[in-house]
């Protein structure tokens, strides 16, 4: 059996912060407001990955009122996730994500985002895709207010 997943996240743009996204740091002016480092694709990928093995969400196991987790990098959400995934008996087949961001420019970055994510959830790179738009300068994330990801993860049986 298949299983898909939907992850969303949204992050605030501050002036002084630090950009991360895919566990890359990102040059910018602009960075995740954020009670983690703000990596918003991973926080995605996560929630996605939780959905499709219907665990819940980040959010349940990573609260942002939690001081706990302050500042701590979302790659150890992300590791957490994969772990509850395969002890509820699901292997990942795929996670597709989507960054909406208007500034800057991520394409040479993709590469590194996909082969840490990859990387930390202990599969093939090639099963694992990002890609980067912009909203044409419309809304929040059009005026460089914030940005977004949607992600999707699909996960099958252990024995299939």
């Amino acid at each position: 059996m298949t299983r898909t997943g939907i992850g969303y996240d949204v992050h605030q743009l501050m002036e002084g912060e630090t950009l991360i996204i895919g566990g890359v740091e990102i040059p910018s002016k602009f960075g995740s407001e954020s009670h983690s480092d703000g990596d918003g694709l991973i926080h995605a990928v996560v929630d996605a990955l939780l959905g499709a093995a219907a665990l819940g969400d980040i959010g349940q196991f990573f609260p942002s009122d939690d001081e706990t987790w302050k500042g701590v990098s979302s790659n150890h959400f992300l590791v957490d996730a994969v772990n509850r995934v395969r002890e509820g008996g699901f292997r990942i087949n795929n996670v597709d994500a989507t960054v909406i961001l208007q500034t800057p420019t991520l394409a040479d970055y993709i590469p590194q985002m996909e082969n840490n994510i990859a990387y930390s959830m202990k599969i093939d790179v090639s099963q694992v895709s990002v890609k980067a738009t912009t909203a044409d300068y419309l809304g929040f994330v059009g005026d460089s207010s914030g940005w977004a990801v949607l992600a999707v993860a699909t996960l099958c049986n252990n024995n299939d």
